[in-house]
């Protein structure tokens, strides 16, 4: 069996190095507008431990400061590959703290938000087209000396270094971030980076990574490999099944599992829409008794994901299982649709970095699983997943399906998971839905979906006092599903909402609506 490819070894490939920033994600998304792939590692990767040699490498910011104990550092064996370095924010102050260690240090006041950058006369590939112009800064710390070796490219008002250049070498360093909306050229010097001076090729497209991937599983599965694959009707379940079957065919086993705490018809609808319309020969298990009785009493969000996740690989392990005996060859394998931001948030880098919440598909899997793990999307950001979907001929309305968490419903429900709760939840579900796409309102949404919160309210119906429960309602815009700010709706709406809830569904009082952005919060409650 020849051993599979990774993405980064056969497109050109930017490596960014995470020290942490709440932008980092941005940088790579900012790349892959462009056709060029990113892949995004913690800063603590040993570069003698990579498979592939990268084009360009970029630091983040971070939180930290470089000359505290304790803070984060890169390999410096970035500087013996001999390819362009771009430090943005403490990655420029990571630069400038290697090349002398007194460089950096705390400025008079911290500078956050719009400044205007002077470019100093010269001719910066980095700054080409891109001058006088407006960046976002979010920096405690400042460089108080020009590091040897370089010199000034630009500056600010409060930052004399917003911008320098190594005299002889490809490495830059700037104070501001360029990857966010609110600097006004930042997309341009990126492109500048990457295209002109990494001089990596833009040849990152979903149509290409197609056949990429498919020679990929074909490798990794080899001649008469057997997958058993986890779908949920989902978009990202739906395109990792489309595109294994694609790959290996009949080998590929779908399986789907109603947990108890999938959404209304939910079952049915995936087994139609798989099955019948995609041609992916699907099997259900309905397991809702095991994973009900299994949550009964538990109440912490983290050890919920752990359940339904760990339940999930015994469901699978079973599957496949009893499937062997009919096959010649034994399964192996199990494919899930993770995908780029789920990792993102699961792993927890050592120093920068914190784990956000475990993702079943990623964090929750069992320590002993038996079956190895297939995770085709794993580099793609959902967008991209969902032009993959729309090019392997998967219909629109399931390409631009809502996400659904793998927990479904048990995350949605704060507090214990009972059937009792989770028809309360399904239900206020469901009209929430039928009456976002009812307004023409669905595709303008990312996400949408009804909590069940464990408190209770005190209300009137009837001219009786009720003492029932509330249901959060949550809406949210987002390109990458990193951010994500909530969806205004009108008044009108939300009034409709409220009344048939509160009038439908058994056990609900008050209607609420969640106005958090993404951060400070996340899009699921729990």
């Amino acid at each position: 069996m020849s051993e599979p490819v990774q993405v980064s070894a056969v497109f050109d490939t930017i490596l960014v190095l995470d020290f942490g920033s709440q932008y980092s994600h941005l940088i790579t998304r900012r790349l892959r507008e462009f056709n060029i792939y990113a892949e995004m590692l913690p800063c603590t990767q040993k570069i003698k431990e990579l498979a592939w040699k990268p084009k360009g490498i970029i630091l983040s910011g971070g939180p930290y400061s470089v000359y505290e104990e304790g803070a984060p550092h890169v390999d410096q064996a970035i500087f013996d590959l001999g390819v362009p370095i771009l430090g943005i924010c403490y990655g420029m102050q990571e630069l400038a703290w290697i090349a002398g260690e007194n460089n950096v240090g705390e400025g008079e006041h911290r500078e956050y938000g719009h400044a205007t950058i002077n470019v100093e006369k010269g001719d910066c590939p980095l700054f080409n087209e891109v001058d006088h112009s407006q960046v976002w800064m979010s920096h405690n710390d400042k460089l108080h000396a020009l590091p040897a070796h370089y010199h000034t490219v630009a500056t600010t008002a409060n930052s004399p270094y917003a911008a320098i250049a190594h005299d002889e070498k490809e490495i830059f360093g700037i104070q501001f971030h360029p990857e966010v909306t609110h600097t006004a050229k930042g997309k341009q010097l990126l492109r500048n980076f990457a295209v002109d001076i990494c001089k990596a090729e833009q040849n990152w497209s979903m149509k290409n990574f197609i056949n990429t991937e498919i020679e990929r599983i074909r490798a990794l599965v080899g001649e008469h490999g057997e997958v058993i694959g986890a779908v949920s009707g989902g978009v990202d379940s739906t395109v990792a099944a489309k595109l294994m079957t694609e790959a290996i065919g009949e080998r590929f086993h779908a399986l789907y599992v109603d947990n108890g705490v999938m959404r209304l018809n939910e079952t049915q609808q995936v087994k139609e829409t798989l099955d019948a319309g995609l041609g992916i020969n699907l099997t259900v298990i309905d397991a809702s008794e095991e994973f009900l009785g299994k949550l009964k009493g538990v109440t912490d969000p983290e050890k919920k994901r752990k359940i339904i996740g760990n339940t999930f690989i015994e469901v699978f392990e079973r599957e496949a299982a009893r499937i062997t005996p009919k096959r010649s060859n034994e399964i192996e394998y199990l494919l899930q649709g993770t995908l780029y931001p789920d990792v993102i948030e699961s792993i927890s880098f050592k120093g920068p970095s914190q784990t956000i919440k475990t993702h079943h598909n990623v964090g929750g899997l069992l320590e002993d699983m038996k079956l190895k793990l297939i995770e085709p999307l794993r580099e793609l950001f959902k967008d991209e997943v969902r032009a993959l979907g729309e090019l392997m001929g998967i219909p629109h309305d399931l390409v631009w399906r809502h996400p659904f968490p793998g927990p479904g419903i048990a995350i949605r429900i704060l507090g214990e998971v009972t059937p009792e709760q989770v028809a309360i939840a399904r239900h206020a579900d469901h009209i929430y839905i039928e009456e976002i796409r009812k307004h023409g309102l669905y595709d303008k949404i990312s996400q949408a979906f009804a909590c069940l919160l464990p408190v209770k309210s005190v209300g009137v119906m009837g001219d009786q006092r009720t003492y029932e429960q509330v249901i959060a309602l949550r809406a949210v815009a987002t390109q990458d599903f990193m951010t994500a700010d909530w969806y205004e709706f009108d008044a009108a709406f939300l009034k409709v909402v409220s009344r048939r809830i509160v009038n439908e569904v058994k056990g609900v009082a008050r209607v609420v609506y969640d106005v958090t952005s993404k951060p400070p919060a996340t899009v699921e409650w729990e």
